[in-house]
């Protein structure tokens, strides 16, 4: 079979105006990027009578997934069988796609192209964030050498590089000679920065959301926000561009909307609410994916995004392999492609915790397995079998070789569920639960634990967090995405676990707090030999080989 790249670059591409035609937007409103990308100028999100699929997945593992792959194939699957469609996708960060993911555009004959502009730059909106990111510091930085009128005492915003390098993590400010202090820098996409940009309505929401973060704190630890610099106009004004969602095409030319991108195991893991309201005003469908296992990914989605935006989801999809679930029940990688029913039956206890997490928030399931070459007849009827036993909604799936015509099945499973459910969704807490309460829940309704534990350091930051009125804020937990629990190495459902929470930050612009487990990194560092060392550009300047 061809690469990924071949697929994309031989592709039947339509003139972004086309695409975006077929769903309704008007030339007018699109601010064009050259023939195959443009932004859409928004002026108003509200929409009716849409239905807004989430795809999720299993705890990922080196077999492979394929959830975006699923997402965008559902999208086609979804247009050929007479439904108006669009998929809202999180724009690739240039940490995996230099490091050891390689391309976030999908795989095979399930990609939204053009796929070298969408991982290379795009439209800039990443760069828009990071230059929004660290002129906040630049800023701060100088205020204290200029006198430090504010009293600036301590500074808990940290700069940003949409880059994985280690080598950054931890770092020496030195302003003067009287204020000196260590410091580090985190990826862009667990920027607080692209987390508001995330769950912004429009640009005015956006300006009110930067000037209330809080960035520092003065000697007497009163809290200093972004509108004390007066610098909220100018940090809009660095993103007025990059608030506006992009519009591309799937390799069967049906509408694609890409933005925003915070990943989920440090971030929230959604794209932007414009995004997301952009489709469901122009679609009928609308399928959107979360980022990583629905431990993290697909929680964060119902009880962040949803949350702030008042989304109601219709259905969700979950993504399963069977070379992912041998690996959950025990299989080494050198072992994937040999038949191992024992280790497939181990590994369902994963997909199942999964499936009982998303029903959680009455939200109805749909289980996709992404089917492999090298699945054997064995192990396809045995999931199918289990799936009928557990009366669990259940399709087969072949996008990366077959595109839409390989998720007609699931499109069809898909609409039929959503046409017949009647159930209300619901978050997993509430407002009004104390922040110790909504980290227990998602630690033990979600992750399966027993006990959570927190730091001296931990309890102090709640107090605080208290008593400054933010106690009412959702949470955002950053985790390892390699396994329900806290320790990547605990695969398939670990059971008689301690989560253990070494910090928390509360994020006030983005209207969230962040609770970080064991040694959490929210700078990636490149593996040995990064995909960095395969992408290329030749003699037409055609890049190449990015995945």
């Amino acid at each position: 079979m061809k690469t990924d790249f071949q697929i994309s670059t031989e592709s039947n591409k339509k003139n972004i105006i086309d695409i975006a035609n077929k769903i309704g937007i008007k030339e007018e409103d699109l601010i064009l990027y050259g023939n195959y990308k443009a932004k859409i100028k928004v002026d108003n999100l509200e929409y009716s009578n849409s239905n807004l699929i989430l795809v999720t997945a299993i705890n990922p593992t080196a077999g492979g997934e394929g959830k975006s792959t699923v997402t965008i194939g559902l999208s086609d699957g979804l247009n050929r069988i007479g439904k108006k469609s669009c998929v809202a996708l999180r724009e690739p960060s240039l940490g995996p796609v230099l490091g050891m993911k390689g391309g976030a555009a999908g795989g095979g004959y399930a990609q939204v192209v053009p796929m070298e502009d969408i991982n290379l730059h795009f439209t800039g909106d990443m760069h828009a964030i990071t230059t929004a990111n660290n002129a906040i510091s630049a800023v701060i930085d100088n205020h204290i050498f200029q006198g430090n009128e504010l009293d600036i005492a301590n500074v808990v915003f940290n700069r940003v590089l949409d880059m994985n390098d280690r080598a950054l993590r931890n770092i020496e400010i030195s302003v003067n000679n009287d204020f000196k202090r260590e410091d580090n820098f985190d990826i862009t996409v667990a920027s607080e920065i692209m987390a508001i940009l995330c769950l912004s309505e429009n640009i005015q929401d956006l300006k009110n959301k930067i000037s209330n973060m809080i960035v520092a704190y003065t000697s007497k630890k009163e809290p200093l926000y972004i509108k004390d610099f007066k610098i909220e106009g100018v940090i809009t004004a660095i993103l007025k561009d990059a608030i506006k969602p992009n519009i591309v095409q799937t390799l069967e030319n049906n509408p694609a909307i890409i933005h925003g991108g915070p990943f989920a195991n440090i971030a929230h893991g959604c794209n932007s609410i414009i995004a997301t309201k952009t489709a469901l005003k122009y679609a009928d469908y609308v399928v959107t994916e979360a980022g990583f296992g629905a431990d993290l990914g697909a929680e964060k989605f119902f009880n962040i995004k949803c949350r702030k935006a008042n989304l109601k989801p219709k259905a969700t999809v979950i993504v399963a392999t069977i070379r992912a679930l041998k690996l959950h029940g025990g299989t080494s990688g050198e072992d994937l492609t040999a038949e191992n029913i024992e280790a497939l039956n181990r590994g369902l206890s994963n997909l199942e915790k999964h499936i009982e997490n998303i029903k959680k928030f009455n939200v109805p399931v749909v289980v996709a397995l992404n089917v492999f070459a090298t699945d054997t007849v064995n192990e396809l009827s045995f999931i199918e079998k289990w799936t009928k036993n557990n009366k669990i909604i259940y399709s087969r799936v072949e996008v990366f070789s077959k595109g839409g015509e390989g998720a007609t099945d699931l499109a069809n499973k898909v609409v039929k569920l959503i046409e017949s459910n009647n159930q209300k969704f619901r978050y997993l807490y509430n407002d009004d639960q104390s922040i110790l309460e909504k980290i227990e829940t998602v630690c033990k309704e979600i992750y399966g634990a027993t006990a959570v534990e927190l730091t001296p350091e931990c309890l102090e930051e709640i107090n605080n967090i208290n008593k400054l009125g933010f106690s009412e804020l959702p949470i955002c937990m950053a985790k390892t995405p390699l396994s329900l629990s806290d320790n990547p190495n605990l695969k398939g459902r670990p059971e008689n676990f301690t989560v253990k929470i070494t910090d928390i930050k509360l994020k006030s612009g983005a209207g969230f707090i962040v609770v970080y487990t064991n040694k959490i990194l929210t700078m990636p560092g490149l593996p040995k030999t990064p995909n960095a060392l395969n992408i290329d550009i030749d003699e037409n300047e055609n890049i190449v080989n990015i995945f």
